[in-house]
């Protein structure tokens, strides 16, 4: 499963964020953030943090440097 979800987020990265005008308010990338996540906490812990992740990036949202703890 986690390999799944990594593959899902490494074709977001190749894929439609290649076209698409930058727009994460947060470094690394969402999707970079998310592929850390499941490497490091697995598929359960680490895709509930790459959502609340997600969640989090909108216009009045944070931003700024947030690694994976």
């Amino acid at each position: 499963m986690k390999h799944l979800l990594i593959l899902i987020a490494r074709g977001w990265q190749l894929g439609p964020s290649r076209v698409l005008p930058p727009s994460c308010r947060y470094q690394p990338s969402c999707s970079q953030y998310a592929i850390e996540a499941l490497e490091k906490y697995g598929a359960i812990k680490g895709g509930w943090m790459a959502v609340r992740r997600l969640l989090r990036c909108h216009p009045w949202g944070g931003h700024g440097f947030d690694p994976v703890p």
